[in-house]
C-alpha cells in the first residue's frame, strides 16, 4: 500500500530522522544569502573591487566556486588572467567550472591559440556547434581535407550556424567539398523553416544566372497567395520553381485547399521530383490542419523521402482516418531511432493488433508496459496487466547516514542555497550535474531531501530518473492538500485531475512564471486572472496576488471548472483547453467520434499534445496514490464526441 510518507518509516524512526536532519548545519545564513546576491549584482555591474571584497566571506563556503567564477570572468579577456587554469583544473562538480571552460576555450580559439585550446578541450562536458567547429579548426594542420569533410556534416541545416562553422564552410566550398547541389539542398532546408536571411546568404554561393532574386523571395514570403495569383511560369529556372514551392508551402500552413487550387494550375511546370516534394508538404500541412485529404496528398508524394516530422503527421492522419494499414506503413517507413519512440511503438502495436498480428503486437506492448508514462500505461492496459500501468511500491528505506552524506555534498548544498535565494535556473543546473551519475537508491535519497526542502520540481526530477527502484510518492507529490480541499469541493473537481494538471503546469513551484507571463502553481495568465476575479467578485484583486498560494488556487480551480463545464465535462478536452484555449480544443474535434488517444495524438500543437498526455497520465497515478476509484487511462481518455459545428477542412489553426 502506498502512502504519502515517502520513506514510510515507523513513527519513532521518522522522529529520529527529522531530529537528525534538523541538526545538520544550515548551508548558509540569511546574511550570507544577502552577500551572495550582492556579489552577483557586483559581477553584473563589472564592479570587481566590490566583488573581491565580498568574496572574502565565501572562502570556505560551498558557493565559493561562483564567487571565483565571477572574478575570473571579469578578467577573462586579458592575455594571461591569473587563476583560470587552476580553477579549470579543480575536481569540483559544479557547472560554473565547465561554463568558464567553455568561455575560455572560445576566447583561445578566437586568438588562434590552438595548442592551449586542444589541451583543455577534452575536459569540456558539453560542446555546442560553435565549440565543435573550433575543435575542427584546431585539427586543420593535421589534415585539411578530412576536417572539411567532417565540417560538411554541420552544413545540412536550415538554421544559421556560428561563425566558427562558417569559416570551415567557406573553405569547403572553395575546395569543392561542399558542392553546388549541397548549396541547393541547404537552401531548401532554410526555406522549409522560413529562414529567409540564410537563403539570401546561401544564394551568394550560386552562379549569377542561378541566384534567387531577393525581391521575389521577399514577395513570396510576405504575401504568398498574392504572389502565386500573379505568377506566370514560362521556361522557369530551378531558383524560380523553388521560390514558388516555398510560397505554396507557406500558403498551405493556413489554407491547404487554396494552396492545392493554386498548385493544380501550375503543376505541369514542375518535374516529378518537385511534384512529389510538394505533395509531401501539402500532406503534412493538411494533417496539421486536421484536413481529411492529408492521406491522399501524402500518397501523391509517392517515393519522395519524408522527414521525421512529416512521417509523424502521416501516421497521425492515418490514425484519425482509422486506416490501420497506413498507420503500420507510415511507422515502418520511419528510421529505427524514430520507431523506438514510445508513441510509435504503441501505435504500431495497435496497428498490428488491428491487422491480426497479435503476437507481434503483444511483444511490443509487453516491452512498452514496463515504462512509467502515457504510452506505458496504455500498453499495460492493452495487455490487461491488472490495470496498474506499472505502479509499484517502493521497498527501499534510506538510512540517516545516507541522507546526511547526500546533504553534506557541496553540490547538494549549493543547490539548496541557490534555490532558497530564488536562483532556480542556477539551482537546476547544479542539481542536474549532481544527480547525473547517481544510482537508484541515491536518486531516491536526493529526491527525499529536495522534497523536504520544498524543492518539488527537483524532487520529481530525481525520482523520475530511477530505472528499477521507484517511489511514486516522490514522483507524484501532493503538497498544499489542505489549502486545495476547499477549492476542489466548491468547484466539484476531481482531486487527482487537479494535481495531475498542477504537476505538469508548475511542478509545484509557487513562484513559477512562464515566458508568456503565466504565474503560480496553476500557471494562470494575467488576463485570465482578471476575468476570473471579476466573475467571482474578488474586489480586492490585483496582479501582485496572482502568485499568492490561495489566490492562485482559487483562480486556477475556477478556470478548470469553467473549461470542464463548457466542454461537456470531458477532462481531455478541458486539459487541452487549459493549455491552448477552449476554442482550439473544440476545433480539434473531428466530424465523427474519435478514440480519446487518437484525438490527443492529433493535437496540432506539440506543447499541448505533450501536455495533455502528461496531465492525463499524472491523473491516473494520483488517483491510485490517493486511494480513489481508479478508471484506467483508456477509460479516462474515452471517446471524444464529434464536432458538429462545421467542416474541419476549412479550419484555420490559431497559431
Amino acid at each position: 500500500m502506498l502512502s504519502f510518507n515517502s520513506f514510510d518509516f515507523p513513527l519513532f524512526q521518522m522522529k529520529y530522522l527529522l531530529l537528525a536532519l534538523l541538526l545538520i548545519p544550515a548551508v548558509a545564513s540569511a546574511e550570507q544569502d544577502d552577500d551572495f546576491l550582492a556579489a552577483r549584482e557586483a559581477y553584473r555591474a563589472d564592479d570587481l573591487p566590490r566583488l573581491e571584497k565580498i568574496a572574502e566571506n565565501f572562502k570556505s563556503s560551498p558557493l565559493e566556486p561562483y564567487l571565483t567564477y565571477y572574478q575570473l570572468r571579469l578578467r577573462l579577456y586579458t592575455r594571461n588572467p591569473d587563476g583560470v587554469k587552476e580553477f579549470l583544473a579543480r575536481p569540483d562538480d559544479t557547472p560554473v567550472i565547465d561554463k568558464l571552460r567553455s568561455e575560455w576555450l572560445k576566447w583561445q580559439a578566437k586568438q588562434m591559440r590552438w595548442d592551449v585550446f586542444e589541451a583543455e578541450y577534452p575536459r569540456l562536458l558539453e560542446a555546442d556547434d560553435e565549440m565543435k567547429c573550433y575543435a575542427l579548426q584546431a585539427r586543420l594542420p593535421d589534415g585539411v581535407e578530412q576536417v572539411l569533410h567532417e565540417a560538411r556534416t554541420f552544413w545540412f541545416s536550415g538554421k544559421g550556424q556560428p561563425e566558427s562553422c562558417v569559416t570551415l564552410f567557406n573553405m569547403a566550398l572553395g575546395a569543392g567539398i561542399i558542392s553546388e547541389e549541397d548549396v541547393w539542398q541547404r537552401i531548401r532546408l532554410a526555406l522549409e523553416v522560413n529562414n529567409i536571411a540564410l537563403v539570401k546568404q546561401l544564394s551568394e554561393h550560386l552562379p549569377k544566372e542561378r541566384k534567387i532574386h531577393t525581391r521575389v523571395l521577399e514577395s513570396a514570403a510576405a504575401h504568398p497567395d498574392r504572389y502565386l495569383a500573379k505568377l506566370k511560369l514560362v521556361n522557369s529556372s530551378e531558383a524560380e520553381r523553388m521560390v514558388v514551392l516555398f510560397a505554396l508551402q507557406r500558403l498551405a500552413k493556413q489554407l491547404p485547399q487554396l494552396a492545392y487550387s493554386r498548385w493544380k494550375k501550375i503543376e505541369d511546370h514542375f518535374d516529378y521530383a518537385e511534384q512529389h516534394y510538394f505533395y509531401g508538404w501539402l500532406g503534412y500541412e493538411a494533417a496539421r490542419n486536421l484536413d481529411d485529404r492529408a492521406l491522399t496528398w501524402f500518397k501523391a508524394a509517392k517515393d519522395n523521402p519524408l522527414n521525421e516530422t512529416q512521417l509523424a503527421w502521416r501516421t497521425r492522419a492515418a490514425l484519425r482516418a482509422g486506416n490501420w494499414y497506413e498507420v503500420w506503413a507510415s511507422i515502418t517507413a520511419m528510421s529505427p531511432g524514430q520507431q523506438r519512440e514510445g508513441a510509435w511503438r504503441y501505435w504500431k502495436a495497435r496497428a498490428w493488433k488491428a491487422l491480426g498480428r497479435d503476437s507481434e503486437a503483444e511483444a511490443l506492448l509487453t516491452e512498452l508496459s514496463r515504462e512509467h508514462n502515457f504510452y506505458g500505461q496504455l500498453a499495460a492496459e492493452e495487455i490487461d496487466t491488472a490495470h496498474t500501468g506499472g505502479l509499484i511500491s517502493v521497498s527501499y528505506q534510506p538510512t540517516i547516514i545516507e541522507i546526511e552524506a547526500m546533504q553534506a555534498q557541496p553540490a547538494m548544498q549549493r543547490t539548496l542555497s541557490l534555490y532558497r535565494m530564488g536562483l532556480r535556473e542556477e539551482a537546476a543546473k547544479e542539481w542536474s550535474l549532481a544527480v547525473r551519475k547517481l544510482d537508484d537508491k541515491q536518486l531516491l535519497v536526493a529526491s527525499g531531501i529536495a522534497s523536504r526542502n520544498e524543492m518539488y520540481d527537483r524532487s520529481i526530477n530525481a525520482a523520475d530518473r530511477t530505472i528499477l527502484l521507484h517511489d511514486f510518492n516522490l514522483r507524484y507529490p501532493a503538497p498544499y492538500r489542505d489549502s486545495l480541499q476547499e477549492r476542489i469541493q466548491e468547484n466539484n473537481l476531481e482531486e487527482a485531475w487537479v494535481y495531475g494538471l498542477m504537476r505538469q503546469e508548475s511542478r509545484f513551484v509557487t513562484q513559477a512564471k512562464s515566458t508568456v507571463g503565466a504565474a503560480g502553481l496553476m500557471q494562470v495568465m494575467p488576463a485570465t486572472a482578471r476575468w476570473i476575479a471579476q466573475k467571482i467578485g474578488m474586489k480586492d484583486y490585483r496582479k501582485a496576488l496572482i502568485s499568492e498560494l490561495d489566490t492562485n488556487l482559487k483562480l486556477g480551480t475556477y478556470y478548470m471548472k469553467n473549461v470542464l463545464s463548457s466542454l461537456g465535462n470531458n477532462p481531455v478536452l478541458a486539459s487541452a483547453a487549459y493549455n491552448a484555449g477552449p476554442g482550439r480544443a473544440r476545433q480539434w474535434q473531428a466530424e465523427r467520434p474519435l478514440e480519446g488517444a487518437v484525438y490527443v495524438e492529433n493535437i496540432p500543437f506539440d506543447e499541448t499534445r505533450d501536455y495533455v498526455k502528461k496531465v492525463m497520465s499524472n491523473t491516473v497515478y494520483y488517483a491510485r496514490l490517493f486511494g480513489h476509484a481508479a478508471p484506467t487511462l483508456k477509460q479516462r481518455l474515452g471517446v471524444i464526441e464529434a464536432n458538429m459545428r462545421g467542416n474541419q477542412r476549412s479550419m484555420k489553426n490559431e497559431r
